[in-house]
C-alpha cells in the first residue's frame, strides 16, 4: 500500500511540474505568434484528445514522466506557405531564446509559489537547539555548546532546524567561516565564529553537518526495556519500564549521554533517580567493567530505549507562518537560497568535491513524495517547490536534448551570425543523450544502494 501511495503523490507531482513547465512554453510561444499543434502532458499513447478552439490539440498521454509542446517547425515537416511566418524556426533569435527559456522559468515561480502557500499553510518545525557537539570539531572550538539555541546564521535568522541545517550548509561550503547567534541556556545571546575551511561538508554523503560537529537536541528519558537475569542493572534493582532521571546528582538528558556516564564508570558505584509506576527511588548502579580494544569500560546488562516528555516535546515544537505579502517574499527568498545551493552542491559534484551518493533518482523522489503527502499539504507543497526548481536547474544545463542545449546552440548562433548545422546539433544531441543517461544511470544506482542499506 506505500508502494502504492508513494507512486500516486510521485504521479501527482511530476504531472503538475511538467504541466506547469510545458505551459511556460506553450504560453511564451503563443504570446509572440508561433503556431502550436499539441500540448501534451506524457509522452505515449494518448489516453485524453481534445481539440480546442485555438486548434491545438490537448493531449493526456500514458507515460506520465515529462510532456512537450509541438510547434510549427519546418525543420520538422511541411509548414503551408500562409503559416511559415508562424513556424519556430522563422522566428528572431531572441524570440526564439525566450521560447526556450521560458519553461525553466515557469518552473522557478512555480516553486516560488509552492513555497509561499507553505508558508501560508505553517511549516511545523523543531526548535533549532544543539545538541551533543563532537570534541575537537569546529563547533566545539568556537565554543557552541549543547542547548544551545541557534538564532541567525551570518545574519540570517533560522527558526527551525531544518532550515539552520540548510543554511549551515550554504554559508559552510561558500564561504570559509559562518557566524552563529545563539542564545545559551543561561538567557545569553552571543556570537559565535565557525570556521568552516576545507571541511568538505559534501564528502560525507547525508551526513553532511557531521564535520561542523553539531547535531539536533533530541532529549530523551532512558526507559529500562529488558533486564539482563544476574547482570549490574538487576543486582540494582532495576526493572522493566523504570524511568531513569538522573545519576549522581545530574539530570539525565539522552540515552546517549546517560551509556557513555555508565561506560565512563567502569566498576564505580552511582546513585540513580528511577520512577516506577509514578513513584521515585534512588538506586545503586555498579557498572560491570569490560575490557574492549584495550580500554576498559561499564556496562549495565540492560535493553535501553527513550521517550521524549510530553513537556518537552511542546518546547521543541514550533510553527513557523507568514501572511500574504510575506509569505511571496519568503517563498521568493527560499527559492533563490535552494537555486544557489543546488547549483554550489553541482559545482563541487563537477570537481569532485562532493560525494554522487548525494545524487538522487526517481525511486528516492517518489519515496519523498509519498512520505511528504502523508505528513500534510504544507510539507507536499515544499517537496513540489525543490523538485520544481531542481527541474528548472537540470532543464537550463548546457546540455543537448534539455532546454539549456537549445539556449547553448542558440548563443553560438548569436556569436557565429548563423545557427549551426543539423549535423553539429545532431552530434550534440547524441552525446546530451550520453550524459544525461549516465547521470540518470548513477541517480538509479544510489537508489538501489539506498534500499539495500
Amino acid at each position: 500500500m506505500n508502494v502504492l501511495w508513494d507512486l500516486g503523490a510521485f504521479i501527482v507531482a511530476v504531472s503538475v511540474l511538467v504541466t506547469v513547465h510545458e505551459f511556460g512554453h506553450f504560453w511564451v510561444a503563443r504570446q509572440l505568434g508561433v503556431g502550436i499543434l499539441r500540448f501534451s502532458v506524457g509522452f505515449g499513447r494518448p489516453l485524453f484528445k481534445r481539440l480546442g478552439k485555438d486548434g491545438v490539440e490537448y493531449v493526456i498521454a500514458a507515460l506520465p514522466f515529462g510532456g512537450y509542446v509541438r510547434m510549427l517547425d519546418e525543420r520538422e515537416g511541411n509548414v503551408p506557405k500562409d503559416m511559415i511566418k508562424r513556424a519556430f524556426n522563422r522566428q528572431p533569435l531572441f524570440s526564439r531564446m525566450a521560447i526556450v527559456a521560458a519553461g525553466p522559468v515557469a518552473n522557478f515561480l512555480l516553486a516560488i509559489l509552492l513555497y509561499a502557500g507553505m508558508f501560508m499553510i505553517g511549516v511545523q518545525g523543531i526548535r533549532p537547539f544543539v545538541g551533543e557537539v563532537v570534541q575537537g570539531s569546529p563547533a566545539a572550538v568556537a565554543g557552541i555548546h549543547e542547548r544551545d539555541l541557534l538564532l541567525a546564521i551570518n545574519g540570517s535568522p533560522v527558526k527551525t532546524w531544518q532550515q539552520a541545517r540548510l543554511k549551515l550548509l550554504g554559508e559552510g561550503i561558500s564561504h570559509k567561516k559562518i557566524s552563529l547567534r545563539v542564545r545559551t541556556p543561561e538567557n545569553t545571546v552571543v556570537t559565535k565564529q565557525i570556521q568552516t575551511a576545507n571541511l568538505g561538508l559534501l564528502e560525507h554523503g547525508h551526513r553532511i553537518l557531521a564535520p561542523i560537529g553539531l547535531s539536533i537536541w533530541r532529549p530523551s528519558v532512558p526507559v529500562i526495556k529488558r533486564v539482563v537475569p544476574g547482570g549490574a542493572a538487576a543486582s540494582a534493582g532495576l526493572k522493566q519500564g523504570d524511568h531513569v532521571l538522573s545519576m549522581e546528582g545530574r539530570r539525565i538528558d539522552s540515552v546517549s549521554s546517560w551509556i557513555k556516564q555508565i561506560q565512563a564508570h567502569p566498576g564505580l558505584p552511582m546513585q540513580i533517580v528511577v520512577e516506577r509506576n509514578g513513584k521515585r527511588s534512588t538506586l545503586t548502579l555498579k557498572p560491570r567493567p569490560k575490557s574492549m580494544h584495550g580500554h576498559t569500560r561499564g556496562f549495565i546488562d540492560a535493553q535501553i530505549s527513550g521517550i521524549v516528555p510530553k513537556s518537552v516535546q511542546k518546547m521543541l515544537r514550533t510553527e513557523v507562518r507568514y501572511g500574504p505579502l510575506q509569505a511571496l517574499e519568503q517563498g521568493a527568498s527560499r527559492t533563490w537560497d535552494m537555486t544557489l545551493l543546488t547549483l554550489r552542491v553541482m559545482g563541487r559534484l563537477i570537481i569532485g568535491q562532493a560525494a554522487v551518493s548525494n545524487l538522487s533518482g526517481p525511486v528516492s523522489i517518489a519515496e519523498y513524495a509519498g512520505i511528504t503527502a502523508a505528513i500534510g499539504l504544507s510539507a507536499f507543497l515544499g517537496f513540489l517547490a525543490i523538485v520544481s526548481l531542481s527541474l528548472g536547474i537540470l532543464n537550463l544545463l548546457p546540455v543537448p536534448v534539455l532546454d539549456g542545449g537549445h539556449l547553448l546552440y542558440q548563443v553560438v548562433e548569436l556569436v557565429r551570425g548563423r545557427p549551426l548545422s543539423e549535423q553539429a546539433e545532431l552530434l550534440g544531441q547524441k552525446i546530451g543523450l550520453i550524459l544525461l543517461g549516465a547521470l540518470m544511470t548513477l541517480a538509479f544506482y544510489n537508489d538501489i544502494s539506498r534500499l539495500l542499506t
